[in-house]
Formats: structure tokens, sequence, C-alpha cells
């Protein structure tokens, strides 16, 4: 982190927030190592100039840095789960993928949230065990464990399980070079986090799930 990748960073989203109408702009903010930072003389001017005590509240700065930026666009922004750690914004959406307790964090601290975690909601993960599949990139999520997925945790209190607001697939393409199998790694899992985002857990059904798709 120095002054010219914020500047940079900064000059990129005011051309996305050009670009795209909507309301929210996602930062990512996941999977960073601060360990090179240690030995970053830029970044430890950063810090010494911002009067910031660890790597974390380097990571901090440039998240809160950027919600600003945005939120000077009229836009909100969305961050992975670990931008929880480094202590997110107020005005933020949390997407929770290293499972629920990124989530379940943000509700206790009133975000948003959005519930994705790898466990249920990764379809780039192999759907089954047949030798047939496609390589993928790993782990093991069969329709029927994305059907059972309840994205409502029952350690939130009753006030906090209304900011919960949605859920999300992902199908990340490293191990998906065309579309047909994107496509393919998609449904029919898709379809059955579709109902669970539509129903309530005792309105679903896995067989009767099965003989409507």
């Amino acid at each position: 982190t120095r002054d010219t990748a914020l500047w940079f960073v900064k000059e990129v989203l005011s051309e996305v927030c050009e670009l795209f109408p909507g309301k929210y702009i996602h930062i990512g903010g996941d999977e960073v190592i601060t360990d090179a930072w240690k030995s970053c003389a830029h970044c430890q001017a950063v810090m010494r100039r911002n009067q910031l005590g660890s790597e974390s509240a380097l990571q901090r700065y440039f998240v809160r840095e950027i919600e600003r930026h945005l939120r000077s666009k009229g836009k909100s922004m969305v961050g992975w789960d670990e931008t929880v750690d480094v202590g997110a914004p107020r005005s933020s959406t949390i997407m929770s993928w290293r499972g629920m307790e990124g989530g379940i964090a943000a509700a206790r601290q009133q975000l948003p949230v959005i519930m994705c975690p790898s466990t249920h909601c990764y379809f780039d993960h192999y759907q089954s065990a047949s030798p047939h599949e496609p390589l993928a990139i790993g782990g093991y999520t069969p329709l029927e464990k994305t059907y059972s997925f309840d994205p409502i945790p029952s350690a939130l209190k009753p006030n906090e399980r209304s900011l919960v607001i949605g859920v999300q697939g992902n199908v990340w393409s490293e191990y998906l070079p065309k579309a047909a199998q994107v496509l393919y790694m998609a449904y029919p899992r898709a379809v059955a986090l579709s109902e669970v985002a539509w129903s309530s857990p005792e309105q679903r059904d896995y067989s009767d799930f099965l003989g409507r798709l």
C-alpha cells in the first residue's frame, strides 16, 4: 500500500462509477497478504504519516479511503468478509465466503450481509463423485448440499437476522475455459440456491425439489 496505489485504485473506481449506474461497487478486500508491507519502505512511510500502528491498520486505512471515495460518487461499498476483520466502514455491505462467521460478525455490527460460504455456494467445486467430471478447482458441493443451506445463522439475534439480505452463488473460472463448462458447473446448483433464497427452511423438501427440477 503506497500513495500511488491508492491514487490508482481511486482513478479506476471513478471510471467504474461512471460506467455502471448501480448503487453498489464491490472492492474485493479478500486474501490480502500483509507480510511484504513490513519490509516495504513506501508502506511504512504511509503508516508513519498516518500514525498507523500495524499492517492491519494500514489495510483498514486503505479500505476506508476507498469507501469514502465511493461514497463521494454516490455509491455503496461491498467487500468480502476480510474487510470486517480490519473494521469495515458503517456503510459497507459484506459478502461472507470463508464460512458463516464473517457474516455473523458483520450482522452483529449492524452491517448488511450476503451469505455465500464456499461450503455451499461455490459452484466451481465438484458437483459429483463421478470420474467423468471435468477438472475443477477442488472441493465437493453436490446439489443436495447446496439445497440444504440455511443462510440465516441461528447464532444471530432476531434483530440481526434481517441484516442477512441475500445469498450468492460463486463460479470462479480458473478451471473453466469455456462458457459451456461454466453453465455446466452453475446449473442445477443455481436453481437450488434460488429456492434457498426464496423459501424458508420448513418449506423446503429435497425430494419434492428434485421432482420439480
